[in-house]
């Protein structure tokens, strides 16, 4: 809507690349940002596939939507918008980023104060809480780049000297002016841009920023730090959708800054051309070596196996000749790690357990193939076929492990363990949230409280999950609940009180999501989890596999013999018939031994076949009844028919040895709390 004057105050120009979860969080923020603000906002879309257009012609028809054919890169697509917008200031902001209420008024109330302000930028936090040292910078000048390359920048990064790269001695809760912020939230006067023009498209993305505020400088107009209002920068999102690579773009864009406005002092642009190239190859060394953190760890692993082998059947080590050993701990551990970079396992396929599993066995029969055309070699079959088992063992262990932590971040379906879970917020929408939690459980969240935002109601429960505390002391009840993760309903919290409580607390080890209104995914730091309703049509039940159902009966004998024989006997004895689930857990592995049910199944007396999808299709077997499963584990929580069988269809969907072993280890932990 227009002002009386017919200008508008405020034009927002959002350019997007295959983001749209994000774009649509943002678009709502900036939607309550710009309530009594006569405003605009232009979503550029470059050539999304990901339903983007879609998104904002259905969710937001207020939005002037432009969509390119191609994506034709941050900078032109920006011009695009910046030639629509009518309005006096212009704000140009990334599509992964959650404004507060206020911060558009803030920042237009900043400028009206300091009319020699031409650009200027506002805090920025990361996903975690922590500050955006890109907000605000300097021009890569020689020493700016000399200290950023040493490193000096991060050992002395309070002092004026070294800390320019990312101004670090200047304190972040101050307003300034500076040399350039970031081009994930740029507002400037009409003016400004009228007079030095758009962005420069010779920049596909990144270094756009930078050349914009150079430009705006030399023209006479000061660039600003405001630290009064801050947002929340998600960064890079855009570019892990893209083929681009980013490290190779990234620094072509700082070559290109120094040939356009350095090339007339040759030293200066030689020094800085210098230090942008080493950087630039330091940083794709670190990515190229990245990998080989994990392949060193596999390497070290099959040369112990070795040795423990060796000690295990010939009661001692080093016992081979002396000629043997450089061969021994090299071909072995070689072939080993050769054959997980092949399998994907060190790549696209990190940390798989499966393909983990496959290639280290398959190396040892290669190795135990070749220790027969080389004699000299053939020391003991034995010490081999031991040796494998523990490399199998330990090679996927301890990918099992981090993965069951969730200290990696992995594709396909989550750990059911390590994510203790609190809501902020306590209305319908929270309620709404637990709900679609609950039967989503492959997402990973154990929902242990609510927060709300006052102590009225702490003590009572919703749905069984009680309120546990306040957002006032949202840090000590993380601490007593040892809580992982926290999830914010934009529905029951305004952006300015979720941006205030991540700042507050954000020394804590903790992932911070947000919900949009929508209720349909949970944004985080490292990915966007729907939840969103999936149809169960066309699906494929590894319960259902013949492969599946060989492991799992092989997995639950193998698991079922070892309690047998050394706790059944123990609880028989003690005559532990009486209270405890994990002593009747254990007393009936005998029923999993003669096949009359598994370790993890349903619930006994629940339909062992239901419906694929609703009323009609073709039943799902679910297989044996369990001593555990996800239903059992819901404890005295009642649970509705249909929540019931969403637990029981997510556990035949995705039926695994890794499962399996999660609601186990979930279970004992579970009971052992209690």
């Amino acid at each position: 809507m227009a002002n009386k004057s017919g200008r508008l105050q405020l034009s927002i120009i959002v350019v997007n690349y295959n983001v749209r979860d994000f774009l649509h969080h943002a678009l709502h923020s900036l939607q309550k940002a710009t309530k009594g603000i006569s405003s605009e906002i232009i979503v550029v879309d470059n050539a999304s596939d990901d339903g983007s257009a879609e998104m904002v012609r259905k969710r937001f028809p207020g939005v002037q939507l432009i969509v390119n054919k191609h994506n034709l890169g941050f900078a032109k697509a920006n011009n695009i918008g910046l030639e629509s917008a009518r309005g006096k200031l212009l704000l140009l902001i990334n599509p992964d980023t959650v404004v507060q209420e206020d911060t558009l008024r803030v920042m237009m109330r900043f400028f009206d104060e300091y009319p020699d302000a031409g650009l200027a930028g506002c805090k920025i936090l990361n996903p975690d809480g922590s500050f955006q040292l890109s907000c605000r910078r300097s021009f890569p000048t020689p020493w700016v780049a000399l200290t950023k390359i040493s490193g000096l920048s991060k050992v002395f990064p309070r002092s004026s000297w070294f800390g320019k790269y990312n101004l670090t001695y200047l304190n972040a809760d101050e307003t300034y002016e500076v040399d350039a912020v970031s081009g994930s939230f740029m507002m400037l006067r009409r003016d400004v841009y009228q007079h030095v023009g758009g962005l420069d498209e010779a920049f596909f993305m990144y270094g756009e920023d930078l050349d914009w505020c150079y430009r705006i400088q030399k023209a006479g107009r000061k660039i600003f730090y405001v630290h009064t209002t801050q947002i929340i920068h998600y960064k890079g999102e855009s570019t892990k959708r893209s083929a681009l690579d980013e490290i190779r773009t990234f620094y072509e864009a700082m070559h290109l800054f120094v040939r356009k406005h350095y090339a007339k002092r040759f030293p200066l642009a030689l020094l800085v051309r210098l230090g942008i190239g080493f950087t630039s190859i330091g940083a794709n060394v670190r990515s190229l070596l990245r990998p080989l953190k994990f392949a060193v760890v596999d390497f070290l692993i099959v040369d112990i196996s070795l040795l423990l082998a060796e000690y295990l059947w010939r009661g001692g080590v080093f016992l081979y000749p002396g000629y043997a050993y450089p061969i021994v701990f090299v071909v072995p551990a070689v072939i080993v790690v050769g054959s997980l970079y092949a399998a994907g396992v060190y790549t696209h396929r990190n940390m798989s357990v499966s393909r983990s599993l496959a290639a280290v066995a398959g190396s040892f029969v290669v190795i135990a193939s070749l220790t027969a055309f080389f004699k000299e070699y053939a020391f003991s079959r034995m010490v081999m076929v031991i040796s494998g088992f523990l490399s199998v063992l330990f090679i996927s262990g301890w990918r099992v492990s981090l993965k069951l932590s969730g200290r990696v971040a992995t594709t396909g379906r989550k750990s059911l363990l390590g994510k203790r879970t609190l809501i902020v917020g306590a209305d319908n929408s929270a309620r709404e949230l637990l709900k679609k939690l609950r039967v989503r459980a492959g997402e990973g969240y154990d929902i242990v409280g609510f927060l709300d935002r006052t102590r009225r109601h702490v003590g009572e429960s919703i749905d069984g999950i009680a309120i546990v505390g306040s957002i006032e002391n949202a840090g000590k009840v993380i601490r007593e609940f040892r809580v992982s993760d926290v999830i914010f309903s934009t529905n029951a919290l305004s952006y300015a009180e979720i941006l205030s409580v991540i700042s507050r607390i954000r020394e804590q080890a903790v992932n911070f999501h947000l919900v949009p209104t929508t209720l349909e995914v949970i944004i985080g730091k490292a990915s966007v989890d729907t939840l969103e309703d999936i149809p169960l049509v066309q699906i494929s039940y590894n319960i259902e596999q013949p492969f599946h159902k060989f492991l799992k009966r092989l997995f639950d004998l193998t698991v079922s013999t070892l309690l047998f024989i050394w706790v059944y006997p123990i609880l028989r004895l003690r005559k532990l018939l009486s209270p405890g689930i994990r002593s009747n857990f254990v007393l009936s592995i005998p029923s999993v031994l003669k096949g009359e049910k598994s370790l993890v199944g349903p619930p006994e007396g629940f339909h062992t076949h239901i419906a694929r999808n609703g009323e009609s299709g073709t039943p799902v077997n679910l297989g044996k009844p369990g001593l555990t499963g996800l239903v059992q584990l819901q404890g005295s929580r009642s649970l509705s028919s249909d929540e019931a069988e969403q637990y029981n269809l997510y556990y035949a969907r995705n039926q695994s040895v890794l499962l399996d072993l999660e609601i186990l280890i979930k279970t004992w932990l579970q009971h052992r709390m209690n």
